[in-house]
């Protein structure tokens, strides 16, 4: 700290002021980050450790200064306090900020820079977003490798099923809690009337009827009722017959889907979502019902994050541990097995 008052007065007053100019919760512990900071260049540079005899690990950069550990420190506080700004941290995130420069300060090293300067200016382009942007990448990298390794497959082909189980539960859930749609005449929606329709609790019937626009209606008041042996088919967007006669909406058509029931009379029960997220789940829990994959561009969102997710929970005990892509070889049996462990 010293050293840095002295040679670098400048920055160092810079950064005093940059300080009481932050609010009290923002405010850089310059005293308390200078102490940790000294502790992390040594575990970095492992100073108090004898040389090992087979290691690669040589920076020429601290050959080409008198002081090189005092401009070392230097170079790493200024990046301390750009990183602390930069993260908008509290004394609360004290550990988190570190964890970012110390990995700042690992990955300049790792390019072997010749002289100092040359590591001022690499470290400078380490920008708090810039690392931020790398782990993402070094993050999303090992899950696609991870992901193909035969291990991993054979993992999400067994759990699979339960998570589209899960989908299908919620799709259901959905449908038993109803949706109040808008209603339509000659193409054209009625202003003020709405219609609801919600299933029965044991999944057997399909209850509709008018309603308001602000109560929801229990089964008891809606008096119509499709039972779910009677549906037919779903169809959905043009192939629904009241989109014949929409002139009005042009995107309501893709929010449009009908149930044709097996009856004499051929009749449809027609809806128009109100937006698109209820257009997929009701889709997706007639497609349930009537015992159909769910296709809906929402199924593949939901099963896909659940399946990561997961996935995830499943290997968090694996962290840091490589998945090889195939399995370990089996090796031969024995050529006999007259053979016992001794305990």
């Amino acid at each position: 700290m010293v050293y840095f008052a002295r040679t670098y007065t400048q920055q160092y007053t810079k950064i005093v002021h940059e300080n009481s100019c932050r609010a009290d919760e923002h405010e850089c512990p310059f005293g308390r980050t200078s102490i940790e900071l000294v502790k992390v260049l040594c575990d970095i540079l492992r100073i108090g450790e004898p040389p090992a005899e087979q290691s690669a690990d040589f920076q020429p950069m601290f050959f080409t200064h008198d002081h090189p550990f005092e401009e070392f420190f230097c170079i790493c506080i200024i990046t301390l306090n750009r990183t602390w700004k930069d993260m908008r941290a509290t004394a609360e995130d004290f550990q988190k900020v570190f964890s970012v420069v110390r990995e700042q300060i690992i990955r300049t090293l790792k390019e072997r820079p010749e002289n100092l300067e040359e590591f001022r200016a690499k470290i400078a382009l380490l920008t708090y977003q810039t690392i931020t942007n790398l782990r993402q990448q070094e993050r999303i990298s090992k899950e696609e490798c991870d992901s193909t390794a035969s291990a991993i497959v054979k993992l999400k082909e067994k759990i699979s099923p339960h998570i589209l189980d899960l989908i299908k539960q919620q799709r259901l859930s959905y449908l038993v809690e109803g949706t109040r749609f808008s209603k339509y005449s000659r193409g054209t929606r009625s202003k003020d009337k709405f219609w609801y329709a919600r299933l029965s609790p044991n999944h057997k019937v399909i209850h509709y009827g008018d309603c308001d626009e602000k109560t929801v209606p229990t089964l008891e008041e809606l008096t119509n009722k499709v039972a779910v042996i009677d549906i037919k088919q779903l169809l959905e967007g043009k192939e629904c017959p009241h989109m014949k006669e929409m002139r009005t909406r042009k995107n309501a058509g893709n929010l449009a889907f009908s149930i044709t029931l097996d009856s004499m009379e051929n009749t449809t029960l027609d809806f128009v979502a109100p937006d698109e997220t209820t257009f997929h789940y009701w889709t997706d829990g007639i497609n349930a019902l009537l015992g159909q994959e769910m296709t809906s561009k929402q199924k593949k969102e939901d099963f896909d994050t659940l399946l990561s997710m997961e996935i995830k929970l499943r290997l968090l005990d694996t962290e840091g541990v490589d998945i090889s892509k195939d399995p370990p070889p089996i090796p031969e049996d024995p050529e006999n097995y007259d053979f016992c462990f001794e305990s």
